[in-house]
């Protein structure tokens, strides 16, 4: 295939992706499942063409971006506080997989060296956030289980793929030395956390010098691969690099964007992640293509495949679980006797935690950039296929189901901070924002310059402070002011629209006043929500 029938080809998967997606919120299934399913419909689809996917390409086209938006939106606060349980479940528990895993296989398969075990086990031992977000979106969760569910994706892909570049490399070389390998690792994860903080305030000291919102949102889009290839040609780990880079940044969002840069750049990423995600779970169902062709007629499949496929899964969930267990069991262990969860509490964590470890992306990513040198790629590519399938399909539709069943946690567990609620925030804000203008409002003479915006301040900071106090008997008079809102502004959009097609104004004037009720019209939707 010549590199414009590739490129007419990904715009069709694009095409396909967006149907995929209308297709899942029709039908209520999380968007990874719809994918992996559209997947598996376009690698049985007679004739579609095989594609040769460069190994080294996927990993730095990929995973930079995805790692460095998963960072920025995290909340600095609460991955600070859950730190170590975050690390326990990153480093440990890819560890307990990769070491399950890779035991399971070399019995499964004997013929299978020890370091293409480690891989397999490194490949499909890190949960994916970006499959946790879709399957979770609508499912509240204790702020403890988001917390640490998001903080592990974070950290377990550096985990897996340094874990994954040691297994490869002694698959390729044929020697390998433990103590090396840990020394290595402690270094490249110093190395990646140094780098990335530099990288991040040398970007932030250039964003705030550079007040052009192209060239700054152009600037954040580069950052992920400066930093993933930065980091891996220094020596050190460029997931860690990437990471780092995207929290410290997504720490000082505030300071360094302005609200019309931020809300275009999270427009800007929220597109590139979304396309980014959607065509790695398609990818694999081309690359798939590929296996059953060279395979196809043979009894390969049921003597080879079946079996040590079946076991892999197997091991991969339940492994996750005996973690769980123990972590959380030594945790509990240690607390003091009258802040230790009941055995519901207990039991109902390890269930929904044990339960959300869907694979994707990342180990989608690995399993693609394996080398055609790799003993028994086919069979790792397949495992690690049916266990994104099996987590994405299993554990992705039911885990709403799991949560109800086990009745989750509660919602303020003893000793947690208590969080304000949005309406008391809005509250707070609003009477510091009725302080500013009530000190800006006087001239220094005493005479008032600016009593409607007094005015206005004021009624906005005394019916927040009601709202706040009053919520459930005040939410429908609240959403019937911002629906009369949002009816004005559509009929203002309207004569907007009028007024630009019978030639009465300019296409600038057209911009700057859309511009304007779209703010109107976000703030409105904002206080509907």
């Amino acid at each position: 295939m010549s590199n414009v029938g590739r490129f007419e080809f990904i715009l069709l998967l694009i095409v396909l992706i967006v149907g995929l997606e209308l297709v899942a919120r029709k039908l209520r299934l999380p968007p990874a499942a719809a994918l992996v399913l559209g997947g598996i419909a376009i690698a049985l689809v007679p004739g579609v063409p095989v594609i040769g996917i460069d190994p080294d390409l996927v990993l730095i086209v990929f995973l930079p971006p995805l790692l460095l938006a998963g960072a920025y939106f995290s909340v600095w606060h609460a991955f600070r506080t859950h730190l170590l349980g975050i690390l326990q479940l990153a480093v440990g528990g890819v560890a307990f997989t990769t070491l399950a895993v890779a035991a399971a296989t070399r019995w499964l398969i004997p013929s299978m060296p020890w370091a293409a075990c480690a891989a397999l086990g490194a490949i499909v031992a890190p949960p994916d956030a970006v499959a946790a977000k879709a399957v979770l979106k609508h499912v509240p969760l204790p702020e403890r289980m988001t917390t640490l569910l998001e903080g592990e994706s974070l950290l377990d892909d550096a985990a897996s793929l340094v874990i994954y570049r040691f297994a490869t490399l002694a698959v390729l070389t044929g020697s390998f030395r433990p103590v090396h390998a840990m020394v290595t690792f402690f270094f490249l994860a110093l190395g990646g956390l140094v780098l990335g903080g530099v990288l991040a305030w040398v970007w932030i000291r250039l964003l705030t010098r550079v007040r052009d919102r192209i060239l700054s949102i152009t600037m954040t889009l580069l950052l992920p691969w400066v930093a993933y290839i930065g980091g891996e040609q220094v020596g050190v780990s460029g997931v860690i690099t990437t990471v780092v880079a995207g929290l410290v940044l997504g720490w000082r969002q505030h300071d360094v964007f302005s609200a019309d840069e931020r809300l275009r750049w999270a427009a800007v990423w929220e597109v590139l992640v979304f396309v980014l995600e959607s065509l790695v779970f398609v990818l694999i169902g081309i690359s798939l293509h590929a296996i059953v062709l060279r395979h196809m007629g043979t009894a390969w499949v049921a003597q080879d495949v079946v079996l040590p496929v079946a076991g892999i899964v197997m091991v991969v969930l339940v492994s996750r679980f005996v973690w769980m267990l123990l972590t959380e069991g030594g945790r509990v262990a240690f607390l003091p006797r009258g802040r230790r969860p009941g055995w519901r509490g207990f039991s109902s964590f390890v269930a929904i935690m044990g339960w959300c470890g869907m694979r994707g992306v990342v180990s989608l990513a690995i399993v693609l950039a394996l080398p055609p040198e790799m003993p028994n790629r086919d069979i790792m590519q397949i495992a690690t296929f049916v266990v994104i399938l099996v987590t994405v399909l299993g554990q992705g539709t039911t885990i709403g189901w799991v949560i109800r069943m086990t009745g989750g946690e509660p919602a303020h567990p003893r000793g947690q901070r208590h969080h304000l609620s949005v309406s008391q925030a809005r509250a707070l804000i609003a009477r510091s924002q009725e302080h500013a203008m009530r000190q800006l409002a006087y001239a220094p003479d005493g005479q008032i310059v600016h009593s409607r915006l007094l005015e206005q301040y004021a009624y906005r900071a005394e019916l927040a402070e009601r709202f706040s106090h009053e919520q459930q008997a005040l939410q429908g008079r609240k959403d019937a002011h911002y629906k009369a809102l949002l009816a004005t502004i559509d009929a203002g959009r309207a004569e907007l629209l009028r007024l630009h097609r019978s030639g009465e104004i300019h296409d600038a004037v057209l911009h700057q006043l859309e511009h304007e009720l779209d703010l109107q019209q976000m703030t409105a939707e904002g206080g509907l929500i």
